[in-house]
């Protein structure tokens, strides 16, 4: 019986890298597995996959009866709608603890880094498995997707290390210079509906009795934006009204001046302004050094709810 990898449901270039990266590691451990997406890939990962001669995992959403490994989650509110349905052998993980259960113990990969593939890259030290060629520049792209190129407060020394270690093995001399030329791929927010840009990397979270929804854009030049608020707002909406979201956020990052234009729509905005210790004008904000959505926004947002 094949056991199923995979990463969050609106997945990001460490979902999917990782979930070739943990089955390849598996595989050569003995185990039958098979990498697995819940959702369709973005432009940047679209990049990666090409670059380096990888096929897109196999779209799958229902697991129930089956294996599985999850990847760069343990939120049940990114998980399948069976995942309770599902035998849930392990996790590699650099957020926090979700809500998800399983019936018995399961292996436990969770490091407080920048990416899942930064772990994934420790598993393969610690088993003295040889990472291929391009398996290694896939793994080191999704670190610095993650990283922000190591401008994101979530960085560590083990992720320049990581990534120092997989360019050697994948012959890559300038690393941060493939990773501006990811972040020029992922800038292109003209040829995506609204609705497609706002859930190109949206997490749901369940906050007290609240379902919470947060989007992010990062981009190289914040002005892409200008003339598309309105229609983003309304996407948002359409986002927030189709679900019962009691929030619907969206981040647009601007790498180059480290910081975030906070979008809200939300039945509470004095919870929001609580939170960041703002004033909302228009139902935005630019938070300055704001660039990781799961240190500086998710911690902040349940401190409310």
């Amino acid at each position: 019986m094949s056991t199923y990898v995979f990463g969050h449901t609106t997945p990001d270039s460490d979902s999917i890298v990782g979930a070739h990266s943990l089955s390849y590691l598996k595989n050569q451990l003995g185990e039958d597995c098979i990498p697995t997406r819940q959702g369709e890939i973005n432009p940047e990962t679209a990049f990666i996959l090409e670059r380096f001669g990888f096929e897109k995992p196999m779209l799958k959403t229902n697991y129930a009866g089956e294996n599985v490994y999850l990847i760069d989650f343990m939120e049940s509110s990114q998980s399948p709608e069976d995942i309770a349905e599902a035998t849930i052998l392990g996790i590699v993980d650099h957020h926090k603890l979700g809500d998800l259960k399983t019936a018995g113990p399961l292996e436990m990969w969770v490091r407080p880094v920048g990416c899942s593939n930064t772990i994934v890259k420790q598993m393969f030290d610690y088993f003295g498995v040889e990472i291929p060629k391009d398996l290694a520049g896939m793994m080191m792209c999704a670190i610095l997707s993650d990283t922000v190129i190591f401008k994101s407060p979530t960085c560590t020394k083990e992720d320049t290390k990581a990534v120092k270690e997989l360019a050697e093995i994948a012959g890559i001399e300038d690393p941060k210079a493939l990773g501006m030329e990811m972040f020029i791929v992922k800038s292109d927010v003209l040829n995506d509906t609204k609705e497609a840009l706002v859930l190109r990397d949206f997490k749901d979270f369940n906050m007290g009795s609240e379902k919470i929804g947060v989007g992010q854009l990062e981009v190289v030049d914040l002005s892409v934006f200008d003339n598309m608020k309105e229609e983003l707002f309304a996407a948002m909406q359409k986002i927030k009204d189709e679900a019962g979201r009691h929030t619907v956020l969206l981040l647009l990052t601007d790498i180059m001046q480290e910081g975030s234009q906070l979008l809200v729509l939300s039945n509470d905005n004095a919870k929001i302004e609580t939170a960041f210790n703002v004033t909302l004008e228009n139902n935005q904000i630019w938070l300055p050094k704001v660039m990781s959505r799961k240190k500086q926004i998710i911690p902040f947002l349940e401190g409310q709810f």
